[in-house]
C-alpha cells in the first residue's frame, strides 16, 4: 500500500480523491488552509468525513507559504504527492489575482520543491478548461492552443502547469497534469452552478442566469473526475490529459432537468453575461481513455439525481451554505 500527500484534501474533487485512495487501503495525509474563498461548512462537512476514515491524517498548513516543505517532510515519505489544492473560480480571479498566483502557482512551486529534496518521484497536478480560452475547437485536444488564457485563475493554472514541466526535465519528476473540465456532485462547490441552482430552485430563490442561458458546459460526475485522479498516479514522464466534460448541457435545459428532479419550478432572473466566461466547454476525452484507461461511467440524470437526494438528505444545514 502507497502513502499520499493529497493537497487540497477538504475541497471537493480531493476529498472524494482521498476517500478512493483511502478505500483501497492506502494512507493519505491531507493538508489544507481551509481558505474561506467560499463557505467553510461545506469544506469542514467533507473533512470530518475523511477524519472518521482509517489511513487518514491532516495538516492545516498554506501550501502558498515557503515554510510548509519542512514542515510537510516531517510527516513523510511520500510515494506521490496529488495538488488538488487551488484557488478556483473564473470571475472572483478579477477580484484577488495576487491570491490566486499564491494558491496556484506558487504552491505548486512549494510542493514540487518538497518533490525535488525529498525523493518523491511522482506529481499529479489539478489544472483546468479554463485554460484552453476563447477559441477552443469542440470537443477540446489536449493540444489545442492553451497560451491565451482570459482571467488570472487559467494563467495561474498554466503557470503551474509549465513549473511542472520544468522540474519533470531537470529532476526527473513524473508529472500527470490533469485538465478537469466541469464537474458536479453532493457536497460540491457552493459557488459553482449545479449546487447554486439546486439550492436556489429548491429554496424558492431567484435562480440567477449570466446571459441567455445557452451557454454550454461539459458536465461529468464526481467519482468519476475522482477516479480519473487515481488513475493519473501511472507513471507517464510528463502528460497532460483532459478529466471531464464528456456530456454537454445548456444552462437553459440543466436548470429544466433540475426541475424536473425537485419539482418546483425555477424562478429565473438574467443579468449580463461575464466577459470572464466561457460560451462553452466540452472535453475531448480520448488521450484519457487511451493513457488512463478511463471513462465516465456516471450520466448526467443519475447524477443529477444523486445531488439532489444528498441536497435533500443535508437540507438542514445545506440550505444555510453561502453562494457567493
Amino acid at each position: 500500500m502507497a502513502r499520499y500527500l493529497l493537497a487540497g484534501a477538504a475541497g471537493f474533487i480531493a476529498a472524494r480523491t482521498a476517500e478512493l485512495l483511502l478505500a483501497d487501503g492506502h494512507e493519505v495525509v491531507g493538508v489544507d488552509n481551509l481558505s474561506p474563498a467560499y463557505d467553510v461548512r461545506m469544506k469542514e462537512y467533507r473533512l470530518e468525513r475523511l477524519r472518521q476514515q482509517a489511513g487518514f491524517s491532516f495538516l492545516q498548513l498554506d501550501i502558498a507559504e515557503k515554510e510548509c516543505i519542512p514542515a510537510l517532510a516531517e510527516h513523510g515519505p511520500y510515494d506521490a504527492v496529488i495538488n488538488l489544492a487551488a484557488r478556483a473560480g473564473v470571475r472572483a480571479s478579477l477580484e484577488d489575482p495576487w491570491e490566486y498566483l499564491n494558491t496556484n502557482t506558487t504552491g505548486t512551486l512549494n510542493l514540487l520543491e518538497l518533490c525535488r529534496h525529498h525523493e518523491i518521484k511522482k506529481f499529479v497536478l489539478a489544472s483546468t478548461s479554463s485554460i484552453y480560452g476563447a477559441d477552443a475547437p469542440l470537443p477540446t485536444p489536449e493540444t489545442a492552443e492553451s497560451s491565451q488564457p482570459l482571467q488570472a485563475y487559467a494563467a495561474s493554472k498554466k503557470g503551474a502547469e509549465a513549473l511542472c514541466h520544468a522540474y519533470h526535465y531537470l529532476f526527473g519528476i513524473d508529472v500527470t497534469v490533469v485538465r478537469y473540465f466541469t464537474v458536479y456532485g453532493p457536497a460540491g462547490r457552493p459557488d459553482m452552478s449545479m449546487f447554486r441552482f439546486a439550492k436556489w430552485i429548491a429554496e424558492g430563490e431567484p435562480v440567477l442566469v449570466n446571459g441567455d442561458g445557452e451557454q454550454s458546459r461539459g458536465f461529468t460526475y464526481v467519482d468519476d473526475i475522482a477516479r480519473g485522479t487515481v488513475l493519473a498516479l501511472k507513471p507517464v514522464g510528463y502528460e497532460i490529459v483532459n478529466l471531464g466534460g464528456h456530456e454537454q448541457i445548456t444552462i437553459n435545459a440543466l436548470i429544466a432537468l433540475l426541475e424536473e428532479e425537485l419539482g418546483q419550478k425555477a424562478q429565473i432572473e438574467h443579468g449580463p453575461f461575464h466577459k470572464a466566461d466561457m460560451l462553452a466547454n466540452w472535453a475531448d476525452v480520448s488521450k484519457a481513455g487511451a493513457l488512463l484507461g478511463w471513462e465516465a461511467q456516471v450520466p448526467l440524470v443519475e447524477g443529477v439525481r444523486r445531488l439532489v437526494d444528498w441536497y435533500r438528505e443535508n437540507r438542514a444545514w445545506a440550505k444555510n451554505i453561502l453562494t457567493d
